[in-house]
């Protein structure tokens, strides 16, 4: 969803009033001579019409931060099995935590789940996965996240310029000042760590109050990842996992056929894969998947609602988490909703 700018004037005048409220020495941040933060503070006033001197000003106040550059290089969960990656998200304290957060805002819940075609349980477990509920949003500045990856992260650099240019501009289309946004280490923001990218293109002002405010609105935040998957596909009751049997010298190059089902059932079946359960039909796609499991090797198959979930993080490993988290949650609601044994309903 796209949000109309506001006049580079007010623009300017924002961003006047936060440069001149500051300390001199402030402004001679670790930006403010970079060479390719001056080419591209030019390439936002040519493209967007954000004046070269204000997006310098505001890169002059973003701070180089080495323990970004430190994270970004370890990402912890990615070198884990699925045995002890499943660990870290399936557990009693985040599906209770799910189980709260989903009765806290049944209402909102019901309707964006209405509205936009997606369970309930599904965007809980989205918002279980990356904040522990909006607990654990992230506490560096975006912009010094975005900076710091943008300019001092040659490998993916032209990622996280982009997603700078993004920020600057839902900063001014938001009204927002955007010294003060907070998020993760890689600059992902609010409940559902939107990048500043998949914020232009799918938050949601959910209450209508001309912000959406996935920060610290969990309204707009529910509606915005219920948006997402929307956008990106997702289809309400149709299948995400299945456990699949394999039969021996099945067709082990399926292994490595990517995370967007391009095989139908039938297909998988001549390459010696059968899924578990009937009734899926045999013409629906599918994607194997092979993990390390507790208790040995775990075969599945992914749908194009797993492929879907695959959209938000793009790791086999985050999209069985978030499915089976939301799982776990919907069978916790739904006991939590039953009236206990012996007491009549009224």
């Amino acid at each position: 969803m796209q949000f109309p700018a506001i006049p580079a004037t007010a623009w300017r005048r924002r961003i006047l009033s936060l440069l001149l409220g500051c300390p001199l020495a402030a402004l001679a941040g670790d930006y403010s001579q970079h060479p390719e933060a001056v080419a591209f503070a030019k390439a936002m006033q040519q493209q967007h019409g954000l004046p070269e001197a204000d997006v310098m000003g505001l890169l002059a106040r973003a701070e180089k931060k080495d323990k970004i550059l430190e994270a970004i290089a370890r990402p912890a969960e990615k070198a884990k099995p699925w045995k002890e990656y499943r660990q870290i998200f399936i557990t009693d304290a985040r599906i209770q935590g799910g189980v709260d957060f989903w009765l806290a805002h049944e209402k909102t819940l019901r309707e964006v789940a209405e509205r936009y075609q997606v369970e309930p349980e599904m965007i809980v477990a989205i918002i279980g996965v990356e904040t522990s509920y909006g607990r654990n949003t992230g506490s560096y500045r975006v912009l010094d996240a975005l900076a710091t990856l943008a300019f001092d992260y040659p490998p993916r650099s032209p990622f996280f310029r982009k997603e700078l240019e993004n920020f600057l501009l839902l900063a001014r289309e938001q009204h927002q000042d955007p010294l003060g946004l907070t998020g993760s280490y890689a600059g992902a923001m609010g409940y559902g760590q939107f990048m500043p990218s998949s914020y232009r293109n799918f938050a949601v002002d959910f209450d209508g109050d001309g912000f959406a405010d996935i920060w610290k609105n969990p309204a707009d935040a529910i509606a915005s990842v219920a948006n997402y998957f929307r956008k990106h596909g997702w289809k309400q009751g149709e299948p995400v996992l299945a456990r699949a049997h394999v039969a021996a010298g099945f067709d082990e190059n399926l292994l490595s056929a990517g995370l967007k089902p391009e095989l139908s059932l039938l297909d998988l079946a001549g390459k010696g894969v059968a899924p578990v359960v009937d009734g899926l039909g045999v013409n629906r796609k599918a994607v194997l998947i092979r993990q390390e499991g507790a208790y040995g090797t775990e075969y599945w198959l992914g749908f194009d609602n797993f492929y879907t979930i695959t959209r938000y993080n793009i790791s086999s490993m985050y999209a069985m988490a978030a499915y089976q988290l939301a799982e776990a949650i919907k069978s916790q609601h739904d006991l939590r909703q039953k009236p206990a044994a012996g007491t009549a309903a009224h």
